[in-house]
């Protein structure tokens, strides 16, 4: 049984709707399958509706948060969504996302970029708007030829020209968050070299001591010696170690189960939670 546990659908910056990755996942011979939007649990009810018999769907979504002036994201899994400081939280973050990509766009036009906020928006959809939508209407409108090239410096990578920061959790208060909330906090790519992203492991530890479950050791941005230090870390914390494909659907190349995590590791997670259950199709 194949176990993913971070991917993402139209709900926040994939591209393909709830059910749609639900079907994918499936056909990728996905038996768990944890969607994971960011600040966001729109998508939950629409992913059960359509689990097919014997497929388990995991509640979660990936919480932005800020650590030194950085990003940092946290996967939050099996919370109870009705919890009130949590969604006040969801719906701030999810505000102020929608601020930020208007004043990318701005900033865009005022670089000369043919990107207007009615693109963006259809683009986005029902979604809440993120970089990866302003990314695909760069693209769509002919000033880079990737997704992958709007995440640079030159346009809205962090820090870049076009780039608008935005509101994100503390960490430890984020972690504080989810587990009053019944959940299971797990800290998303902390390894993430391709990104220019990485988590210290003084950062880690002092996670841990919030109240942190486990970390995303196997994730397709992470290299082999990463992974190990990660599980050597973890064993260290007491934590168990996750594994994800993190897919955005075509802006990742459709990759539901390219990375997996374990039965007990599963099974911890499980066990840990106690603001909701796993969705299982009989």
């Amino acid at each position: 049984m194949l176990i993913d546990l971070h991917c993402h659908s139209s709900a926040s910056d994939g591209t393909q709707p709830p059910a749609d990755v639900v079907g994918r996942a499936h056909a990728a011979g996905v038996g768990v399958l944890a969607l994971t939007d960011h600040d966001t649990v729109a998508g939950h009810a629409e992913a059960a509706g359509a689990l097919p018999p014997g497929m388990t769907l995991v509640r979660g979504m990936e919480l932005s948060c800020r650590l030194h002036d950085h990003s940092l994201h946290l996967l939050a899994y099996l919370f109870d969504a009705r919890e009130p400081e949590l969604a006040a939280e969801r719906e701030r973050i999810r505000d102020d996302r929608a601020h930020r990509a208007r004043g990318m766009v701005e900033r865009l036009s005022e670089l000369g970029a043919p990107v207007t906020w009615e693109q963006v928006a259809r683009i986005t959809g029902e979604s809440v708007p993120g970089r990866p939508h302003i990314a695909r209407a760069l693209v769509e409108a002919g000033v880079v030829a990737s997704v992958e090239e709007a995440f640079t410096p030159e346009w809205i990578g962090a820090g870049g020209r076009a780039y608008v920061d935005r509101y994100a959790l503390d960490p430890v208060r984020a972690v504080r968050l989810v587990r009053a909330a019944g959940g299971v906090p797990v800290l998303a790519h902390p390894r993430a070299a391709r990104r220019g992203y990485s988590v210290a492991d003084d950062d880690i530890a002092e996670l841990a001591g919030a109240g942190l479950a486990g970390i995303e050791a196997d994730h397709p941005d992470h290299a082999a010696p990463d992974r190990d230090a990660l599980r050597v870390l973890a064993a260290g914390l007491g934590m168990f170690v996750t594994g994800a494909s993190d897919d955005h659907g075509e802006l990742t190349g459709h990759r539901l189960g390219a990375e997996t995590t374990s039965e007990d590791a599963y099974d911890a997670l499980r066990s840990a939670a106690t603001g909701a259950a796993p969705d299982v199709r009989r």
